[in-house]
């Protein structure tokens, strides 16, 4: 699925992850989808450190810095600075999971 793809499917109204889409790609679907409890039961099942970053983001979005701080370590990745945005970070996990 193409991240256009991924975009009208939300704008559909879909309230669950089409099949196609990797565990990774339905976090961030269920993240889009608001629906925050599905998105992190997925990201913990995820056992490797791409898992991580989506778990740590779920947890910067919760407001549980330090929780997240734990999880950008596990996946290798910087904690993003204040100044970045939830919606900014989404995007870029966006472009990460799904082709153009």
């Amino acid at each position: 699925m193409t991240r256009q793809q991924f975009h009208e499917t939300l704008e559909n109204g879909a309230k669950d992850a089409p099949a196609e889409l990797t565990p990774e790609q339905q976090v961030l679907f269920y993240i889009e989808a608001q629906q925050w409890e599905r998105a992190h039961d997925i990201a913990s099942d995820i056992p490797d450190p791409e898992g991580a970053w989506l778990h740590a983001h779920l947890h910067r979005i919760e407001g549980d810095h330090g929780n997240a701080a734990y999880w950008y370590h596990r996946a290798a990745q910087s904690v993003p600075p204040a100044s970045l945005s939830l919606q900014s970070e989404r995007q870029n996990l966006i472009s990460h999971f799904f082709e153009v």
